[in-house]
């Protein structure tokens, strides 16, 4: 498992054992799981985001900790909410890591999750132009998240 799987799964637990909300200190983290500051910095940045559903506020200095919140709100909200994130375009990394984080907010049952990476795979999209993969694969990922919406 690469280490920011490590770092991700670790804050995951930390909200669920704390109601979906975490205080960390950086340094501290990064000392428990043997990397560096920055691999905190990155992985928060990247899935841990208002647009995955959370809500992050940092404090500089001694002392210093980073809060993490996970926003509560209903089934049908929080699809809404990813689907409007989504935009234009959707690279088979970000889509990964959205249903990822899907999964673990039980917002989809895995069979979903499989089909709908399945269907947004570069396998699925191979006959289609690279330049116009990632606005494809944005298009149906709306529209199948829509589809379990209603």
């Amino acid at each position: 498992m690469r280490m920011s799987d490590l770092v991700a799964q670790y804050i995951m637990e930390m909200l669920e054992r704390q109601d979906g909300s975490a205080e960390i200190q950086r340094n501290e983290l990064a000392g428990n799981l043997g990397c560096v500051p920055s691999q905190i910095n990155y992985v928060i940045t990247s899935r841990f985001t208002p647009e995955q559903g959370y809500i992050v506020e940092s404090r500089r200095g001694g002392g210093g900790y980073i809060r993490i919140s996970r926003v509560k709100m209903d089934k049908g909200t929080a699809l809404m909410h990813i689907i409007n994130s989504v935009g234009d375009s959707l690279d088979k990394s970000a889509a990964e890591v959205m249903l990822r984080n899907m999964l673990q907010r039980r917002l989809l049952e895995m069979s979903a999750a499989k089909l709908i990476a399945a269907a947004l795979s570069d396998r699925t999209l191979r006959q289609v132009e690279q330049d116009k993969r990632d606005a494809l694969r944005a298009d149906l990922f709306k529209n199948m998240l829509l589809t379990l919406n209603s």
